[in-house]
């Protein structure tokens, strides 16, 4: 029991409450408790001077003692108080008792100050015992001084805090009762949403990842911890989205050449015998599929050890300017056969600090890009630029563009542009493959990757039918 939420709440703010309620009333009998013994103290004395004052006054009228001291006790009225009179031997004169018949009693002589007052309890016949005030009074010089003792029992005030006891012994478990259902059923009403986001986060699997967790209410911590989990679902659909989309294309990728080259056996080997050229032709397909499908599952590993953060930078200083021309006149020798010109702008040198591996692999990919993009006759032009802490390579060519549909997809994995280039080997996204075959669609996937991973970015700045042009920024970092 003590596993549900609501219950541990439940007993956390009744215990709480409990101490809280303990400690008030605690508080509140001792300052009730000091409060009528104080007033018991102060009637006591106020008693006592009252019957000093008339003692003296009787006496000063020429009365005896025994007669000032009798009309002392008959004058005043004193309410549950008992008063006695002695002589300064401790030989009572005269007393008054209490409705209650309770006597005041005098203490020992010696206890008794010279001057001023002495307060004191005193067990009496019941348990409550009684409280006095003693003192001495000197009527005049020539007469020994008298003691006067008033006492009042202790029986109001024990009677009133008894009743104080027993009104918090029912009202404090009562409260706690009260609290205990109330803060129960308040937990239950507040958790609610935390049960239906339960039962519903229970329901929720990969193969309906769409579904979302109800949120009951979008400004408390409830509803912004089911907003936050909605959102965590949303990026696990398209996760899971794009890695079914990525499976899908890539099978239909790795699935194309394999069909060319089980297709190129079995009419080979459909005859018994063929001539040696035939068998060249054969070999020679079979050749370009197998780099095609050797670049394809080489740019998937990439793609996948980048997104498992596999792929860490081998980071080291360099000249970029030498990485560019270096690359491009690597890019010229498939420009060639193509009748493709690459064009390479000389620039000042640019010291970068970076993995050098993986820009030349960039470069390569969109140099590519650009050749299977670029008719013959057409050229192509890469440029460095630096702007303050920012260096810019440019990779223009003049090829037929990419369609305005197309533009916002072509950093998408395995995107193609129309079936028509899939089937020639050209594609909006196909770089990362060689002239065995057509792209895998991942060239500028792996790209932008690049560039991200050097705190970068890579933009289509200009596409139409005279040409199109990417840029990669890049930022300086010192080594």
């Amino acid at each position: 029991m003590l596993d549900s939420v609501r219950t541990r709440l439940t007993l956390w703010y009744v215990g709480v409450l409990a101490l809280v309620l303990i400690v008030f009333s605690a508080g509140v009998y001792l300052l009730l408790a000091r409060n009528l013994y104080r007033r018991m103290d102060e009637s006591l004395r106020s008693s006592s001077e009252s019957i000093a004052i008339s003692l003296v006054r009787e006496r000063a009228e020429g009365e005896t003692v025994a007669e000032a001291a009798h009309s002392t006790v008959e004058e005043l009225r004193l309410l549950n108080q008992a008063m006695a009179i002695f002589n300064f031997e401790g030989r009572l004169i005269t007393e008054k008792n209490t409705p209650g018949n309770d006597r005041a009693r005098l203490p020992a002589l010696d206890s008794i100050p010279a001057e001023g007052l002495r307060l004191y309890t005193t067990p009496g016949g019941d348990d409550e015992g009684q409280r006095v005030a003693a003192r001495r009074v000197k009527i005049s010089d020539a007469d020994e001084p008298y003691l006067i003792v008033v006492s009042q029992p202790l029986k109001t005030v024990t009677e009133e805090l008894e009743r104080l006891r027993r009104v918090l012994l029912i009202a404090v478990p009562l409260a706690l009762l009260l609290a205990g259902l109330g803060g129960f059923f308040l937990a239950r009403k507040s958790l609610a949403p935390v049960v239906a986001m339960s039962e519903r986060a229970r329901q929720i699997s990969a193969e309906n990842l769409e579904r979302r967790l109800p949120v009951a209410n979008p400004r408390d911590e409830l509803g912004q911890l089911a907003a936050t989990f909605n959102e965590l679902l949303a990026r696990l659909d398209a996760s899971f989205n794009l890695q079914r989309q990525f499976m899908a294309d890539a099978s239909h990728e790795l699935r194309t050449p394999l069909s060319v080259m089980r297709t190129t056996t079995q009419v080979t080997l459909e005859k018994p015998s063929r001539d040696e050229n035939e068998y060249r032709d054969a070999l020679a397909m079979i050749n370009d599929q197998t780099r095609r499908l050797a670049r394809i599952v080489e740019d998937m590993f990439t793609l996948a050890r980048a997104d498992a953060g596999r792929r860490p930078l081998t980071q080291g200083s360099f000249y970029l300017d030498e990485l560019i021309g270096d690359t491009a006149r690597a890019a010229s020798v498939l420009a060639m056969r193509k009748g493709v010109t690459v064009e390479s702008v000389e620039t000042a040198e640019v010291q970068y600090y970076g993995d050098e591996h993986l820009l030349r692999q960039m470069l390569l990919n969109l140099l590519d890009n650009a050749i299977r993009h670029t008719p013959a006759g057409g050229r192509i032009h890469v440029s460095l630029a630096q702007f303050n802490s920012t260096c810019e390579v440019v990779v223009a060519d003049t090829g037929e563009g990419i369609s305005v549909e197309a533009q916002p997809h072509i950093f998408e994995r395995f995107y193609r542009v129309d079936r028509a280039r899939s089937r020639s080997g050209v594609n909006a996204n196909g770089a990362g493959a060689d002239n065995g075959g057509g792209g895998a669609g991942l060239g500028l996937s792996i790209a932008l990757w690049i560039a991200e991973a050097h705190g970068g970015t890579i933009k289509l700045v200009r596409s139409d039918p005279t040409g199109t042009a990417f840029a990669v920024a890049l930022p300086l970092k010192q080594s």
